[in-house]
């Protein structure tokens, strides 16, 4: 099986309108026109959404898309998920014409998040014009960005993006968490699919009670991550770290705390990586400079 990339990601939020205002005058994002009441489409590109947000009860990741080349790829899909005895049901005409794809099928990772695999998206021929003024998002080939999701049995979930969805390893971490007789190591797990992007997917070996560690969004010039910052203070979002530079990708970014409770990290520079030539990594540090982690108030 051969992923592209992460093409959209699905929320559901208690507070649609703090992310209108989150999403439009912070990330800088664009609201689609196929918007309605009970949800919020967000655009970054030609695409007619990345990111979107359900109306709820509660503030949760809702599902995770992927996007394959064509429907052949899909059918490929369905036939390697069928040998891996992993369950799978066929997206309904209404769900496809709200996330705007042709076809795509749903199944569950090991954390039992809904993962969507799909064909042919849709374009958007109205010009993305950014309501904060951003210049464009690095998307793409490469998709919305990357996401890290919690895996708290990390080699069953690793098992199931490499071996069943196809992901690759980019990078291996570990992290010391917790202090005395609570402290424990945390591994985190770096995957790409088809495309240059150091990583698409993380797992990190910990559970998170909104089903998503971070959200990646990228940006193509420091300049765009610091005018982002200044508006992180003019709307007092709260910091989950300070600006700084990764080890393994290379992206200096920073990240904040979303109104659904999970963060995103809003960066520039990532690597985009020759795959015939790499070789994976081992890192024993998260990032070369910054990146000061910190318990909002």
């Amino acid at each position: 099986m051969k992923i592209q990339n992460l093409a959209y990601v699905g929320i559901e939020t208690s507070n649609l309108k703090a992310w209108e205002t989150f999403g439009t005058k912070v990330l800088g994002l664009m609201i689609s026109d196929s918007s309605d009441k009970e949800s919020l489409k967000f655009r970054m590109d030609d695409r007619p959404y990345r990111i979107a947000l359900h109306k709820g009860n509660k503030d949760t990741l809702k599902y995770v898309g992927f996007e394959l080349h064509d429907r052949e790829a899909l059918e490929d899909a369905k036939t390697e998920l069928k040998k891996n005895k992993v369950k799978f049901t066929l997206g309904r005409k209404d769900q496809a014409k709200f996330r705007e794809v042709e076809e795509f099928i749903t199944l569950y990772d090991p954390m039992g998040i809904q993962i969507e695999l799909f064909y042919g998206r849709s374009l958007d021929y109205q010009r993305f014009i950014s309501p904060a003024g951003v210049s464009s998002f690095v998307t793409g080939e490469m998709g919305l960005g990357h996401i890290v999701l919690p895996a708290t049995n990390l080699k069953a979930n690793h098992n199931f993006y490499t071996n069943v969805l196809g992901f690759e390893d980019t990078d291996f971490m570990k992290f010391d968490m917790g202090e005395g007789e609570q402290a424990f190591t945390a591994g985190l797990h770096f995957l790409h699919c088809d495309n240059p992007r150091h990583h698409t997917v993380g797992l990190f070996e910990s559970p998170h009670p909104n089903g998503l560690i971070h959200l990646m969004i990228e940006v193509p010039n420091i300049d765009e991550v610091g005018y982002a910052l200044d508006r992180v203070n003019t709307h007092e979002v709260p910091l989950q770290s300070t600006l700084g530079r990764h080890t393994n990708d290379r992206m200096i970014s920073f990240y904040m705390i979303s109104p659904g409770g999970f963060a995103i990290e809003y960066g520039c520079e990532g690597w985009q990586v020759e795959w015939k030539d790499f070789t994976t990594t081992i890192s024993h540090a998260p990032s070369i400079w910054g990146h000061k982690f910190q318990v909002p108030e």
